[in-house]
């Protein structure tokens, strides 16, 4: 079974998400053993952001890194199971809110489609990047 970067490079939707993990440095870390659960925004979410925002971002590793970090939690949770959370701790530090009253909602997006498996966890795709605060 492919792990978490090998799914997303193979996906043409999440190809500024790759990019942005790459400037990051993050790949390795998402290579790991894991598991974890990955909520990935598709490239329409960072089209969304305002004009220039992913360019300052690549040319700050550091901040990149901490908002690609907010959208990873540690363990591999499906939907059936973060339906039971109110909230997830993001490697970044900073809590995730979850909503599944009306669907699945991840603090400002939508999820567009659940539980798709990896080796080394599951991933959640949203409609939007999610920000810290």
């Amino acid at each position: 079974m492919p792990n978490i970067v090998e799914i997303a490079v193979s996906n043409e939707n999440f190809s500024t998400l790759v990019a942005a993990v790459q400037a990051a440095g993050l790949v390795e870390a998402l290579q790991s053993p894991g598991p974890f659960t990955v909520f990935a925004p598709v490239d329409a979410a960072f089209a969304a952001l305002p004009p220039g925002t992913v360019q300052t971002l690549v040319q700050n590793p550091p901040q990149l890194a901490r908002i690609l970090k907010f959208h990873v939690v540690a363990g591999k949770f499906t939907q059936a199971e973060l339906s039971k959370l109110s909230k997830v701790d993001s490697l970044e530090g900073a809590p995730i809110p979850i909503d599944c009253s009306d669907g699945f909602e991840v603090k400002n997006s939508t999820v567009i489609a659940a539980d798709i498996e990896a080796d080394n966890g599951i991933i959640h795709v949203i409609d939007r990047v999610i920000l810290m605060g």
